[in-house]
This record gives C-alpha cells, structure tokens and sequence, in this order.
C-alpha cells in the first residue's frame, strides 16, 4: 500500500495561508500536519490556535497536529473542539505519557507520540498497542528545511519490527528531511505516513509533488 502524504503547513506561506491550503485540498495529500512549537520544548514559535482555527475552517483534510511544547496535555479539549483528527505529543514532554494518551482517545482523536532522533524507540514499547501512531522525528525539531539524519531508518525497522509483534495497529509517520529520495528509502524500511514540508512548497509544482510522493511504493 501507498504511504499517506501528510504535508506540512509550517513550510506555507504564510502571506497566502488560505491558497496553500486550497492548494493542499484539491491534492492528493491525505493529512495536513500542524508543527506547533512553543519556544520552550524546541527553540523556535511557529504558530498558535487563531492560525490553527483558520486552518480548520479552511481544511478539507484530516489535521495532523504535532505538539512540540511542553505540557501538551493543557490543550488536548481545545485542538479536539477546532476538529483535529489527531494530536501527537513528545514522549520526552510527557512523564505521565499513557495518561495524556488515554485523555487524547477520550477527547474523540487519534493518539500519537513522537520521538526526537536522540530517543530509542523502546520508549514506546509500553504504549504501543495503546497509540494509534509514531511520529519519528528523523531532523532534530523545531525548524523546517534541516537535512535528513540517517538512522532515522534504522529507527523505523525497529519500530516495525516491534508493531508487527504485537497486537499494536500503530501507523510509523515520519517528519524531517522527507522528499521522494529519502521517502522511499522510508517506506522500504516501514513508514505508512509521510510529512513533507519544504519539497513540497518550495517545489515548483507542489501538486505534483506530492504526487510523486503518493507513487512511492
């Protein structure tokens, strides 16, 4: 099966939020992945919920949205109210990690957790067949358009190896550095979701970008 493309809207243009986001729902984008930063759990702002509600009134895609702040779970009844789909949050963010997860799954959401290229995937071992996906971070978060890190690949074999032991229906999303070169190389080694920011917008025609992306098998 073909990975799902879910691209990122922190690489918009942000002068011109609402095309980019048409642009994305007459495509064959399947998600639309919201980089929420807060300046504290990485070094860097990108954007908060007035931009998210203009989003969601725009959107006609599912809203992936990846919390990189620290205590993610004050904002669980506010993202599931704007029509999130689902709401990944960090581990490293989370010492009460199944909790905040069990509150995602009662908000009405998908359950996700993602993991900074530094953390071991066993980290989740414990969740897994609780959470409905793994975000592995293959850049170290907080900027767009960083170079893929390698052995974010190695990290994908193992999650697979681990979600395909249990009972787990856990989906692998991968987030930094993905474009149809190292997309591939993702999805030989186990990835079901895609996020691609900067080879989407800054390609010359994103619609056919993410196309390319979609042909990856």
């Amino acid at each position: 099966m073909n990975a799902l493309i879910s691209p990122s809207l922190l690489s918009a243009d942000f002068g011109h939020l609402e095309r980019d986001v048409e642009m994305l729902n007459s495509s064959n984008a399947d998600w639309m992945h919201l980089d929420i930063m807060d300046g504290v759990f990485v070094p860097n702002i990108s954007f908060g919920f007035p931009v998210i509600e203009a989003i969601s009134r725009a959107a006609r895609k599912p809203l992936d949205a990846h919390l990189m702040i620290v205590q993610p779970e004050k904002f669980i009844d506010r993202l599931s109210e704007l029509g999130a789909h689902m709401m990944t949050v960090h581990q490293e963010a989370c010492p009460h990690l199944h909790r905040v997860v069990q509150s995602i799954h009662d908000a009405g959401m998908m359950a996700g957790v993602a993991l900074n290229p530094a953390t071991p995937v066993e980290m989740v071992e414990d969740v897994i067949e609780d959470i409905d996906l793994v975000l592995v971070m293959s850049v170290n978060p907080g900027f767009g358009g960083q170079k893929f890190i390698p052995h974010s690949l190695r990290k994908v074999r193992r999650l697979r190896s681990m979600i395909d032991s249990c009972s787990s229906g856990a989906l692998i999303e991968v987030d930094g550095g993905v474009n149809a070169d190292t997309g591939q190389q993702l999805i030989n080694a186990g990835a079901d979701v895609l996020v691609a920011g900067s080879a989407v917008f800054n390609a010359p025609d994103p619609e056919a970008e993410i196309d390319a992306l979609k042909a990856l098998e």
